[in-house]
């Protein structure tokens, strides 16, 4: 902890780098940047810093690492685990205000500043008629910098990758403030390390990233939707390795269970898919082709374990059945603090964790 004259000196640089409008102290102001979505992670005060610049990033760090006290980047604070959060008196770094877009619709890149949200990506590529691999149900607060940091998945994972595989050209800060900037953009590029696979997904330890250049896709064709009811977890992830191999054009497959089905129908008001306790789990199934719904119903009907599916190839159809996986984290969050596990696992793992972990948390639970 700064003691009072270092933390009115690096207050007053702070001030002079982005102005005063930029360095936040007001606890009330503060507030909402000292907790995470869940609201089970709480910083107990704070200062914010929200530069306007790269420049601006730099000069913070530098100012930050001279003073000596630690940052912690923040881009939309739709964390689920607290990584955001500046539990030890850390001067929380605010990206949002970098919010500069460029698109290069002939190299099918756009270049972003790490405070831009996923759903602006999305519309700005959609402009050009092409689209961004990554979406997830935060779009329209998770940034672009956040989403670097952490290696999002997201919806599409199965169709284009992780976050990773998006970004193609990279710009950040490092510790004592050295801009590093790449972000041509090249297909082909041997010039040394690569950047940008190895500062997405490392949360903020070797730098802070200001902006990426991403690579964006061909738009989806006419698509269906499906949610498939199994007798077991088992036969789910079964399923969806059925789906994978044999569906040309699937988009997305996810798995819930019928406790979140249940839970999502009973918070949101939404209407039963299914009489409840019909299914163990459940399967999202999305896909585009030609004919998609032809082409997801067929399958489906060949799939070993489906007992019973609503599908849908019309806009409101799919966003309907969407919102059955979508509005989970939601649902939870209202009868409770969200806890949430977001790991990754062999696919002939993953129905014996599913089994498994219910029994460890519990017993977990009771012993605290």
């Amino acid at each position: 902890m700064l003691q009072d004259g270092r933390v009115t000196r690096l207050h007053s640089a702070l001030r002079s780098i982005v102005g005063d409008s930029a360095l936040l102290t007001d606890p009330a102001v503060v507030a909402g940047y000292l907790s995470d979505w869940t609201g089970r992670y709480r910083a107990a005060s704070g200062v914010v810093v929200r530069p306007g610049s790269t420049s601006e990033v730099a000069a913070v760090i530098a100012a930050c690492a001279s003073a000596g006290t630690a940052v912690v980047p923040q881009g939309g604070n739709t964390g689920l685990v607290g990584g955001s959060i500046a539990h030890h008196g850390e001067i929380v770094l605010s990206l949002t205000r970098l919010t500069s877009m460029a698109i290069d619709a002939d190299s099918a890149q756009i270049t972003a500043g790490a405070g831009v949200t996923i759903s602006a990506v999305r519309e700005v590529a959609g402009g050009a008629c092409l689209a961004y691999g990554v979406d997830l149900a935060s779009r329209d607060s998770a940034t672009v910098g956040g989403t670097i940091g952490t290696n999002a998945g997201g919806l599409r994972v199965l169709r284009h990758g992780d976050t990773r595989r998006q970004v193609v050209g990279i710009e950040a800060v490092l510790g004592d403030g050295t801009i590093v900037s790449h972000l041509g953009g090249l297909t082909r590029d041997n010039t040394g390390y690569h950047l940008p696979s190895l500062l997405t997904g490392s949360e903020g330890t070797l730098a802070v990233v200001t902006a990426a250049r991403l690579h964006l896709v061909p738009p989806a064709g006419p698509s269906a939707v499906a949610v498939l009811g199994f007798a077991t977890p088992a036969d789910a992830v079964r399923g969806a390795s059925a789906f994978k191999s044999r569906l040309a054009g699937v988009s997305a497959v996810e798995l819930f269970l019928p406790t979140g089905l249940e839970l999502v129908v009973r918070v949101t008001g939404l209407p039963a898919l299914f009489p409840a306790g019909a299914f163990g789990a459940y399967l999202l199934v999305e896909c585009d082709s030609p004919d998609p719904l032809e082409a997801l119903s067929r399958c489906a009907a060949n799939v070993p374990g489906v007992l019973d599916a609503a599908v849908a190839s019309d806009a409101a159809g799919r966003a309907a059945l969407w919102a059955y996986r979508e509005r989970h984290t939601e649902s939870i969050a209202s009868i409770g603090t969200a806890i949430k596990l977001d790991v990754t696992l062999p696919a002939a793992s993953a129905a014996t964790f599913v089994d498994t972990v219910p029994g460890v948390v519990a017993e977990i639970s009771r012993s605290a």
